[in-house]
């Protein structure tokens, strides 16, 4: 089994404070943009009671004002301007918040507090020991698929919670056990960490050896309550922060090398694919910016062009538990989703991303040493957060931004041009952070692909102790010692809060009264209207990954006025895509 293949076939992103992306097989993948079909989305209205018919939030009004809201993305974004700016004094620069996040930042559509005035009913379902977990884990990659695996016991149990056994299961994985969480008032409980353990939990029910990472256990698998946790998410917002100024130019010199490959393809009558210029140009443009070096560059440890596939390499055997290739079930059930595939299977790409990074991130290491943290950590720390959670964000959510985009037809390409062009002229002529803030379409086109197809649609969590969850209709007790989980594609397209939940609706974040579906918008760990802090598992890289996706929409309608895709090679997020035209701007 070739690896690259693994990865192209899987659907995987992460974020530093989430949990892995995975589909169930190329076919099912759509379903995180469809949920399921028509008749599961009427199911999921009955079972909670029909949306609201402005799409302000639970129970027809948001959990906090919209002027409170509205203030508070603001708020933020003048944080985030400041922390990526690329035009002002480093004391402009954001200071990193190294506090504790309460509770109430955490669960923005559920207290889950033991004083719930909803009835008190005991979670339906049932595990069935090893038997019951094969079966689940059967279910979920050939017999149902992903969407059916979820709807279908929704309404068995006429509940949004139950228990269920999740991938990869027995006998490799031994306890799949969980309490699964599909709408949006319970699941942000999964966000708070006075309520869940979020130790080892980055990949679900199990972990890869830690012999992926030099035998570190990475920021992403630790709890908050750690020192070490402290120390490595400060450690990357520093990274962040010292190496602000040159996202957004690294961004647009990597883009343009990008811009060009197309064109000659498209002049030449070649395939101009998107999809495999994108591995390069996403893995190039972060390791420019944050290491300062071009990995392609001639060197004792250059990458040459390999460094986006070796990343890919590296990757796929950790995810592939979880993961549908499409090949024969009896193999893939006898192999990787019931056994962990061995370190030495990418040895060589880790040695040789990892020679690279102790080679030339020699100011990234100069960092990791001020606040304690010695070179082999901050190398595999830096390593990860790299290869494994920005790049692997990029890898999903820019292609697709493009095809929401390009399935809206030109009506919204032109307004999106006029946008951009506008704001650009005036900032200077160039993309900046001050224009990227300005263009509220924008804006909402990402966060529209973000709520629609997150890119991190699991989350899970260990109950610390025992209390009450709440869904729309009911509440809950939970055990300490319990795991938690949720699919986000559910919470994020719940009917109760969002009109039109499984359309995407590119001004859908436009207005005031857009602002406060915000916090509904969960893809990083968090709401979107939250802070990544040291107290908190929301993605470190959280605002850098929301304004390097609005650079790209910035970058392709400042050098083209419309762009059309070609029939996507395979099916759903996992399918190649490539440009079929690229009419540059007059």
């Amino acid at each position: 089994m070739a690896l690259n293949q693994l990865v192209l076939a899987s659907n995987w992103s992460l974020t530093g404070g989430g949990a892995l992306t995975v589909a169930a097989s190329s076919s099912d993948v759509q379903v995180c943009s469809t949920l399921a079909s028509a008749k599961s989305l009427r199911f999921v209205q009955e079972l909670h009671g029909q949306g609201l018919k402005n799409g302000a939030g639970v129970g027809g009004s948001s959990r906090r004002s919209s002027t409170s809201v509205a203030a508070r993305t603001r708020r933020r974004s003048r944080r985030s301007r400041r922390r990526f700016s690329d035009d002002g004094d480093d004391d402009e620069l954001a200071p990193l918040r190294i506090s504790c996040v309460s509770t109430s930042e955490v669960s923005t559509a559920s207290d889950s507090g033991s004083d719930s005035k909803l009835p008190l009913k005991a979670i339906p379902g049932e595990y069935g020991g090893t038997l019951g977990a094969i079966k689940d884990r059967l279910d979920f990659f050939w017999f149902q698929g992903l969407g059916e695996f979820f709807t279908s016991r929704m309404q068995k149990y006429q509940s949004t919670v139950f228990r269920v056994n999740m991938p990869p299961g027995p006998p490799g994985f031994p306890d799949p056990r969980v309490i699964l969480l599909l709408d949006a008032k319970s699941y942000p409980v999964l966000f708070d960490v006075n309520k869940v353990l979020k130790k080892d939990v980055f990949t679900g029910t199990y972990h890869p050896s830690w012999d992926y990472t030099g035998g570190v256990r990475v920021l992403a698998y630790l709890d908050p309550s750690e020192e070490r946790h402290t120390k490595l998410k400060t450690f990357v917002f520093e990274i962040l922060k010292t190496n602000g100024r040159k996202f957004l130019p690294e961004f647009h010199k990597a883009i343009s090398e990008s811009f060009q490959v197309w064109e000659s393809n498209l002049a030449k009558g070649e395939k101009a694919s998107f999809t495999d210029e994108n591995l390069q140009f996403a893995f190039n443009f972060q390791m420019r910016a944050i290491v300062g070096r071009d990995p392609v560059a001639p060197g004792p440890a250059s990458l040459g062009r390999n460094g986006g596939a070796y990343a890919q390499k590296w990757v796929a055997p950790q995810i592939a538990p979880v993961t549908g290739l499409g090949l024969p079930h009896l193999l893939e059930e006898l192999t990787f989703h019931s056994f962990p595939l061995p370190f030495s299977l990418v040895k060589k790409e880790y040695d040789a991303l990892y020679a690279y990074l102790s080679t030339y991130a020699t100011e990234v290491v100069e960092i990791a040493t001020k606040l304690g943290i010695d070179k082999h950590d901050a190398i595999n720390n830096v390593l990860f957060f790299t290869c494994f959670n920005s790049f692997g964000g990029f890898g999903i959510l820019l292609p697709q931004i493009l095809r929401a985009i390009a399935q809206e037809g030109s009506s919204l390409q032109q307004e999106l041009v006029r946008e951009v062009r506008a704001a650009v002229n005036a900032n200077g002529g160039s993309v900046t952070m001050k224009g990227l803030e300005s263009m509220e379409l924008v804006k909402s086109v990402v966060w529209e692909s973000l709520r629609i197809n997150p890119p991190v649609p699991y989350q899970y969590g260990i109950a610390k102790s025992d209390f009450v969850i709440e869904s729309h209709k009911a509440a809950f007790q939970v055990k300490k010692g319990e795991m938690l989980a949720g699919f986000q594609p559910f919470a994020t397209q719940d009917p109760v809060i969002f009109q039109d939940p499984q359309t995407f609706l590119p001004k859908r974040f436009v207005g005031p009264e857009a602002e406060k579906l915000l916090p509904y918008v969960i893809w990083s760990n968090g709401p979107e209207t939250g802070e990544p802090t040291v107290g908190n598992k929301t993605c470190p890289g959280k605002d850098f990954v929301v304004a390097m996706s609005r650079a790209f929409v910035a970058e392709l309608f400042l050098r083209y006025d419309e762009f059309t895709l070609a029939p996507p090679d395979g099916d759903g997020i996992a399918a190649k895509i490539a440009f079929s035209s690229l009419k540059k701007a007059q």
